[in-house]
């Protein structure tokens, strides 16, 4: 009897029974196999906006690469540099055409950088006399090409510039106006200083060729040249350090001589770091005056009594017209200098070497040895500069070339002389 009411009750629950192992079986047969079983609209819904963010995704990856590949084509067509005023400056990464305005001595220094003056349009009419008259345009006598029409003294011709369609334009730091001419012209512009680093020949002279590395960067030879220098002006210090002040020799720089007017270098100028670096004190060194603005007259040369003193080739005189007293009835006769023949032009190599550019280190070398040619007789000038030129430059120099360089003519003054 009880068998009887358990099948009984048996049969009154078989279909929930059924039921349960049917939806048990579903449920073990979708997740086996996923999609034997058709979704529902939830399931269709999900999938969906899966696709649909699927989709979104592979369009921003999309945009996402163009814009990369966008900004790596412009990365690689341009380059930034931050130039000598702190200003940022952005240049094409392929540079054809390059002009110079009023900074003297940096077309020479681009076109011993680069090894050649090809790409050298446009040039100060300064520069240009410097480069005629010494050894640049014989070791790039394409330098001879560049126009010099867009300058006149110091003043810039904006329009006559443009005409040449410079890829850059390198200039004076200090010369606020020009800044702002090129600026408004739409031409990339490099401010190049002379005077950042306290006329520190050396310093500035790295810096110039550190900012040249970075924008043309196949070229770099910014810690070759560092090193040259730094080496250069520590052997001098060593042969020098232990001169007596009464030892040292004293020097006048002639930076401008001639009839009416007669300009040094005072503290604030080139002639005090030369003097310095080379073991030797600038007469001239209490005058305060800044840069080119130090005039001075014979009775001042008379009380400085100099040793030794250096004519720049910014000025067309030379060594014989203080000898034979042949400049505005001044009397050199009793100045020490003249007395015991220790007047030098300066050397004029791929630029006047009075300012900071390629020659110098050899610069510093050669007025620490006429100064004191004993502590330096060890040192070959002539070698010296013929192994700089070609380990730093690859450049071969022959006799004849440094011949002139230490020889230089009144002509190379011309341009700046009758500004």
């Amino acid at each position: 009897e009880r068998k009887e009411n358990f099948m009984k009750k048996t049969r009154k629950k078989w279909p929930t029974i059924m039921l349960c192992f049917s939806m048990m079986l579903s449920v073990l047969l979708l997740s086996i196999n996923g999609c034997s079983t058709a979704p529902s609209d939830a399931t269709v819904h999900k999938a969906e906006e899966i696709t649909s963010v699927s989709e979104a995704s592979s369009t921003t990856m999309s945009v996402a690469k163009e814009t990369t590949e966008k900004s790596m084509q412009e990365n690689l067509s341009t380059i930034t540099v931050i130039d000598h005023n702190g200003d940022k400056v952005i240049l094409p990464a392929e540079i054809n055409r390059i002009a110079v305005t009023g900074f003297y001595p940096f077309p020479s220094v681009l076109a011993m950088f680069l090894g050649s003056a090809e790409k050298i349009i446009g040039i100060h009419p300064v520069s240009m006399s410097a480069a005629k008259n010494g050894i640049l345009s014989k070791i790039f006598p394409e330098i001879l090409n560049a126009s010099t029409g867009y300058m006149e003294g110091n003043n810039l011709n904006i329009e006559e510039l443009m005409k040449l369609n410079p890829d850059v334009v390198f200039y004076s730091a200090m010369e606020t106006m020009e800044k702002e001419m090129l600026k408004t012209s739409g031409i990339p512009a490099v401010g190049i200083s002379a005077t950042k680093w306290n006329y520190d020949v050396i310093r500035t002279y790295d810096e110039w060729i550190a900012i040249l590395s970075q924008i043309f960067p196949k070229q770099d030879k910014a810690e070759l040249v560092s090193r040259y220098s730094k080496e250069t002006y520590e052997a001098i210090q060593k042969k020098t350090k232990n001169l007596k002040n009464e030892e040292r020799t004293r020097a006048l720089f002639l930076f401008r001589y001639d009839d009416s007017t007669m300009i040094t270098s005072g503290k604030n100028f080139f002639g005090q770091y030369w003097a310095e670096a080379a073991g030797g004190i600038n007469v001239a060194e209490n005058l305060m005056e800044e840069n080119k603005n130090a005039i001075i007259n014979m009775e001042q040369v008379y009380e400085w009594n100099p040793d030794i003193i250096y004519i720049t080739n910014f000025t067309p005189t030379q060594p014989d017209d203080l000898y034979g007293n042949k400049i505005g009835g001044d009397d050199w006769s009793n100045v020490k200098a003249v007395v015991e023949k220790r007047v030098y032009k300066m050397p004029l190599g791929s630029y006047r070497t009075y300012t900071p550019g390629v020659d110098t280190p050899l610069t510093l070398l050669w007025i620490a040895k006429t100064m004191y040619p004993v502590l330096f007789k060890d040192v070959d000038i002539e070698e010296e500069v013929k192994s700089y030129y070609q380990k730093i430059y690859g450049v071969t120099l022959t006799d004849e070339d440094i011949a002139a360089m230490y020889a230089p003519s009144s002509e190379a003054a011309g341009g700046f002389a009758t500004k």
